[in-house]
């Protein structure tokens, strides 16, 4: 019996419905207009059309949209100083800097640098330790996505077993904090883990964010589990072509798995979503409003 497909397009469609109303109402209650601003350094064509799209999603839900860009000639001082410009930016509540960015720009540095207040990536320092020590702040948004997601498919989550492949900054550690967060019992597995089928087969949910296309087989899942797949691996599909696969193998797992996210179009569309939604959530923790509970 396969999976039942959990379908990133529609959760990402109702979430920024109420990213959208929430905007509404904050203009309407409080005269606030929420900023969310992007800055592109250099003219990497994925990242264009991501930024493009990220506009076009921030206008649909009523919000103002700012795009910055600099030239991938732009040095560490170019770039934190235009960083420092959008801090300054009263009209922009909640910003992020476009990834990757060129060599002789030290990622590290520019997330320093970065108004923790407008970190709509969740990425600074002050922002993790909030997510660890469970206070409310801005969470990283693809990891905030796929909880949504394995939300809306088992209710709550205390007491499953979860095991995250990946330890990044961007998504497996948030992700790994998220779901303890929400009383699950939480393993990280990583390149050195010991005997990953095994330890992938104890999951309630599993949730793949190493970046080895196919990487989770089908004999890895438990039967009837969650599985959140946020890998996006470009491959060959011939005659020239790629297509995108994730870090599970699809067609193999969803005959075992409870629920399943497809690549594409499952934790990808909601990462837009949550980045509007922590643009609304940033303008009103700046702001003392209380951030809507529908967020």
């Amino acid at each position: 019996m396969s999976a039942t497909l959990i379908d990133g397009k529609a959760e990402a469609a109702r979430l920024r419905g109420l990213v959208k109303d929430a905007a509404t109402a904050l203009k309407a209650e409080h005269g606030l207009t929420v900023g969310l601003g992007v800055l592109l350094v250099g003219d990497d064509p994925a990242s264009e059309v991501y930024v493009r799209n990220k506009g076009i999603a921030a206008r649909e839900a009523g919000l103002h949209a700012v795009e910055r860009v600099l030239p991938g000639s732009a040095s560490e001082a170019d770039v934190l100083a235009e960083v420092a410009r959008l801090n300054a930016d009263d009209s922009v509540h909640g910003f992020l800097v476009q990834f990757p960015l060129p060599d002789q720009v030290l990622q590290t540095a520019v997330i320093d640098a970065i108004d923790p207040a407008k970190d709509v990536d969740g990425l600074t320092p002050l922002n993790a330790g909030y997510l660890v020590s469970g206070r409310q702040g801005l969470v990283p948004c693809t990891p905030w996505g796929a909880l949504l997601m394995a939300r809306r498919v088992r209710g709550d989550l205390s007491g499953l077993n979860a095991v995250v492949i990946g330890r990044s900054i961007l998504v497996g550690k948030p992700m790994a904090q998220m779901l303890l967060n929400d009383s699950c019992t939480v393993t990280v597995a990583h390149s050195r883990t010991r005997d990953l089928p095994a330890l992938c087969r104890t999951a309630d949910i599993l949730v793949a964010a190493i970046g080895k296309p196919g990487l989770v087989k089908g004999d890895w899942v438990k039967p009837g589990a969650t599985v959140i797949d946020v890998g996006i691996n470009r491959i060959e599909a011939g005659t020239g072509k790629t297509r995108l696969v994730g870090d599970v193998d699809f067609a193999a797992a969803k005959e075992v798995a409870g629920a399943i996210t497809p690549v594409p179009g499952g934790v990808g569309p909601m990462t837009i979503a949550c980045l509007l939604r922590n643009a609304v959530v940033a303008a009103c923790l700046q702001r003392g409003i209380p951030v809507p509970a529908s967020l």
